[in-house]
C-alpha cells in the first residue's frame, strides 16, 4: 500500500475531486427511491397529476446529475491510474537498468519482465477501480442504509444484522487470497522464461526435433499458472455467492417482516417499494465491492513484488578513492571473484596494460574469460584485489564514467529493431561520417551498402541479417567513436579467417592508441596481441607473448597443436 500511495499523491488534488463528484453522483442515485416511496404515499394519494409530474421531474434530474458525475468521476479515475503507473513502470525500467547483473540474477529476466508488464497493469486496474466502485460503492451501501433507517429503523435492523457476517467472510477471504495470488505471479514468471527461451531457440528446437518435448514441458508449466489461478479464484469465489445467500436471506426477512408491518398498519406501501429498491442497491453494492476485494488482493500481490524491486540496495556506488600516478591504462591486482559465492571463478588475476598495449585473452569454455570482462565493466564487483582504470580504483568511479570510455561487443550481443545506422549510434552524438568509418574499419561497409545504406532496416533479432553480418556491425558500435579502451569478446567467431584477418589488422592500424582486450577460442585472433593471458577454471596459466607461451605454457601449447596442427616441441 505504502507503494500506491507514494505514487498517488502528486494527484490527490484530482482524485479528491474526482471523488468528491463521484459521492454526488452516488448520492443523487440514492435520492431515487425515497422519492418514489414519497410519490407513492403522500403525492398519488392527493388525486392531483401535477405534482407527480414535478416530482418526475426531480427524479430526472437526480438520474441526469448521477449520469454526469458518474462519467465525470471515472474519467477522471482514469486519468490518474494512467499517470501514476506511468511514473510507477518509469521508476521500474530504470531501477532495473540501476541493478547488478547479481541483482538482476537473483530477480531474474523474466521476473522483471513479468513485474514490468502484468504486475503494473495489476496496480493500473486496482487504482482505477479503487476511485470508481471502491468510493461509490461504500457510499451507496453506507447511505442505502441511512436511507433504510429513516424509512423504517426496524426493517432496518434486520439488513444491519447481517453487516457483521459480510465483515467476517470478506476478512479471512480476503487474508488468504494475497498469499495465493503471489503464488499465481511468480508461476506466471516461469511461464515467462519457458516463452522466452522457446521462442529464442526456436530454430534449435525444431532442427533437434525437440518440439513435441517442449510442448509437453510448457503444458506442465501452464498447467502448475492454472493451478494456482484456479485455487485462488476459487478462494474468491466464495466471496460472491456468500455474500449472495446473506443478502438475499436478509432481503427475504424484510420482505417478510414488511409484509405484517404493511397489513398491521405501521409503514406503507411506497416505504416498502423504496426499502426493497434500496436493499437492491445495497446487494449490488456489495457484489461490486467483492470484485474491487479481488482486484485489490491481486494487486496487492504486484505492489509487493514492484516494491521488492525498487528496494533493492545500489550495489555499485562510486567510493571514494585517491588516484594513483600510473602510467598503466589497466591494471588487475590479485583479483578473485566468484558468482555464488561458493567457489571462485577468477582467482588471484594480475596483468597491467599500458595505453595503446592489447591484451588477448584465450582459455577453454567456462575458464572465466567473459568474467574478467564482466569485471572491467563493473557489472560486477571483485571479493578481493582491485582493478585500476587509468590509475582510479574501478569502485570509485561512476557507471557512467567507466562505460563512456569503453566500447566493447560481448557473446550473444543485441541488435535492436531500427536501421543500420541507429544500431551502430545507439543513441550517441556521432555523425554519418564517424558512422561510415566504423562501418569501414568493421570490415561492414561493403555488405552495408548492398542492403541500403544506414537507413537500411534491422528485423527484430537481427533475423535478416547472417551470424557474420550481425558480428561486424556491433564490432562497428564498438569502434565508432573511437573508444579509449576496446573489449571484443569472442567477437569474431562467425567471421571467415580472411575477414578476421583484415579486422586485426585494420584496429591495430586505425586504433593504435586504443587499449585493446581480445578474447578468443582461437590462437589466430590473439597472436599478434602485445600480451596474451591463458585462462583454464579461472586461474591464470600463463601471460606473456605468443612465443613465450609456445615456449612456457604447456596449455597454451596444447590448444595450438590442436588448432594448427603442428606439434611445438620445447
Amino acid at each position: 500500500m505504502l507503494l500506491i500511495l507514494h505514487y498517488i499523491k502528486p494527484h490527490l488534488r484530482q482524485m479528491t475531486l474526482g471523488m468528491t463528484v463521484k459521492m454526488i453522483g452516488s448520492l443523487a442515485e440514492l435520492i431515487l427511491p425515497y422519492v418514489l416511496s414519497y410519490i407513492i404515499d403522500h403525492v398519488i394519494p392527493l388525486g392531483k397529476m401535477g405534482p407527480v409530474l414535478w416530482w418526475g421531474v426531480l427524479m430526472l434530474a437526480s438520474t441526469a446529475v448521477a449520469w454526469i458525475c458518474n462519467v465525470v468521476a471515472n474519467r477522471s479515475a482514469a486519468a490518474v491510474s494512467r499517470e501514476a503507473v506511468f511514473h510507477v513502470r518509469h521508476d521500474l525500467f530504470e531501477k532495473i537498468f540501476a541493478l547488478s547483473n547479481r541483482q538482476v540474477d537473483y530477480c531474474t529476466i523474466p521476473s522483471l519482465i513479468s513485474r514490468m508488464t502484468t504486475d503494473t497493469y495489476n496496480l493500473h486496474r486496482m487504482i482505477g477501480m479503487m476511485q470508481r466502485i471502491g468510493i461509490r460503492a461504500p457510499i451507496l451501501i453506507i447511505g442505502g442504509i441511512l436511507m433504510t433507517w429513516t424509512l423504517d429503523p426496524v426493517l432496518a435492523a434486520i439488513l444491519l444484522a447481517m453487516l457483521p457476517l459480510l465483515g467476517v467472510i470478506v476478512y479471512f477471504i480476503s487474508k488468504h487470497s494475497v498469499p495465493l495470488f503471489a503464488v499465481l505471479q511468480e508461476r506466471n514468471d516461469a511461464m515467462v522464461r519457458a516463452v522466452r527461451e522457446n521462442i529464442s531457440g526456436v530454430r534449435v528446437i525444431k532442427a533437434l526435433s525437440k518440439t513435441e518435448d517442449e510442448k509437453k514441458r510448457f503444458r506442465a508449466i501452464n498447467r502448475s499458472v492454472y493451478k494456482a489461478e484456479n485455487q485462488a479464484n476459487r478462494t474468491m469465489a466464495l466471496n460472491s455467492p456468500l455474500m449472495n445467500l446473506i443478502l438475499n436471506l436478509g432481503f427475504v426477512l424484510v420482505v417478510v417482516a414488511g409484509a405484517y408491518r404493511v397489513d398491521a398498519g405501521k409503514t406503507g406501501v411506497g416505504t416498502i417499494t423504496a426499502f426493497l429498491s434500496y436493499f437492491t442497491i445495497i446487494l449490488n453494492a456489495m457484489m461490486t465491492m467483492t470484485r474491487v476485494i479481488k482486484l485489490y488482493s491481486r494487486a496487492l500481490a504486484s505492489a509487493h513484488r514492484i516494491q521488492e524491486v525498487l528496494d533493492l540496495p545500489e550495489e555499485l556506488k562510486a567510493l571514494p578513492s585517491a588516484e594513483e600516478p600510473s602510467d598503466a591504462a589497466l591494471r588487475f591486482e590479485d583479483v578473485c571473484f566468484s558468482y555464488h559465492k561458493k567457489q571462485d571463478n577468477l582467482s588471484h588475476i594480475s596483468f597491467t596494460l599500458k595505453k595503446g598495449e592489447s591484451l588477448g585473452i584465450l582459455g577453454p569454455t567456462g575458464a572465466g574469460k567473459s568474467t574478467l570482462a564482466f569485471l572491467l565493466m563493473r557489472f560486477y564487483d571483485p571479493d578481493a584485489g582491485r582493478i585500476l582504470l587509468k590509475g582510479r580504483d574501478l569502485r570509485s568511479m561512476t557507471l557512467t564514467e567507466i562505460r563512456s570510455v569503453f566500447g566493447v561487443v560481448f557473446q550473444n550481443d543485441s541488435l535492436f529493431r531500427d536501421t543500420i545506422g541507429e544500431n551502430i549510434r545507439i543513441g550517441r552524438p556521432l555523425s554519418e561520417k564517424q558512422l561510415l568509418q566504423a562501418l569501414s574499419d568493421a570490415q561492414a561497409a561493403a555488405f552495408t551498402a548492398e542492403k541500403g545504406g544506414l537507413s537500411a532496416p534491422v528485423e527484430p533479432k537481427a533475423s535478416n541479417l547472417s551470424g557474420g553480418q550481425k558480428q561486424r556491425l556491433l564490432i562497428a558500435r564498438a569502434l565508432a567513436g573511437n573508444p579509449e579502451f576496446l573489449i571484443l569478446d569472442d567477437s569474431s567467431s562467425a567471421l571467415d579467417f580472411k575477414t578476421d584477418a583484415a579486422l586485426r589488422k585494420t584496429i591495430r592500424a586505425q586504433y593504435a592508441g586504443t587499449t585493446s582486450i581480445i578474447i578468443a577460442q582461437r590462437i589466430s585472433s590473439v597472436r599478434h596481441c602485445d600480451r596474451i593471458l591463458v585462462l583454464e577454471d579461472g586461474k591464470a596459466m600463463g601471460l606473456g607473448t605468443h612465443e613465450e607461451l609456445l615456449a612456457d605454457c604447456p596449455l597454451y601449447r596444447e590448444l595450438y597443436t590442436l588448432q594448427t596442427g603442428e606439434k611445438v616441441t620445447v
